[in-house]
């Protein structure tokens, strides 16, 4: 994980030398703290990669003598499709809509994505997903 984590820093250093160039050409707030927020995601995300690789070790895509096999096997849970995020979003629509046409319209629309959101969040501990 050292390489990527080099990658993101080298992209956190080279957003900041655009940063101030772009605020010394065009003296933009929006542009600027538009700028200076993508550093700090790139160097969010670097220091993070910095230290899970530093807390895991090599890795075999991180040794030049690894063999392919040495990769193999399982890499994680990874959820099932879920219907959850649907309706989150159309429920967010609705409450986004309700400020444009009608404020009845929002509530109906907050409590509907309080149901999603709940239903989305627990979608794991019902069913065959239930922990044991």
């Amino acid at each position: 994980m050292k390489t990527e984590g080099f990658l993101f820093a080298g992209w956190a250093a080279f957003f900041a030398i655009v940063d101030v160039v772009y605020w010394y050409t065009s003296h933009d707030p929006t542009g600027t703290t538009a700028l200076a927020l993508t550093v700090g995601l790139a160097f969010l995300v670097g220091f993070f990669l910095f230290v899970t690789g530093r807390r895991t070790g090599l890795r075999p895509e991180d040794r030049p003598d690894a063999e392919i096999s040495e990769g193999a096997g399982e890499y994680g849970f990874f959820p099932a499709n879920s219907w959850w995020p649907l309706f989150l979003a159309g429920s967010s629509a609705i409450a986004a809509l309700g400020v444009v046409f009608a404020w009845w319209l929002v509530i109906v629309g907050i409590m509907l994505v309080l149901i999603s959101a709940t239903g989305f969040l627990m979608e794991y501990y019902r069913g065959v997903h239930t922990p044991r």
